[in-house]
């Protein structure tokens, strides 16, 4: 199974830019399908970004995020060939993560 989660990190300096995107239903509960039926809420509950170890970035989200949400967001003390690790959690216990390079 391919990963849903896609990630662009670079640096510059002492700054590196993160760019990422999770495909992700992201269902609030309140929508109905084409039968009229409820679609039953799954979304992302929580997004971890870590960098040697320590954690850089942690979102917090709920059922108001659109479909395959993406971020970005900046940090210092990356360097080029460092690993980034992505991780999220939605409500239905379901996880993923990935590690990518810095660029």
């Amino acid at each position: 199974m391919a990963s849903t989660i896609r990630v662009r990190a670079t640096s510059a300096g002492d700054k590196t830019e993160v760019q990422s995107l999770i495909q992700h239903p992201m269902d609030s509960g309140f929508v109905k399908d084409a039968k009229g039926e409820t679609i039953p809420p799954h979304y992302i509950e929580i997004v971890t970004f870590e960098h040697d170890g320590k954690t850089v970035f942690t979102a917090f989200w709920g059922p108001a995020v659109a479909k395959d949400p993406y971020l970005k967001f900046s940090f210092t003390g990356g360097k080029k060939g460092d690993d980034l690790k992505v991780s999220w959690v939605d409500n239905l216990g379901t996880s993923e993560s990935s590690v990518s390079k810095i660029q």
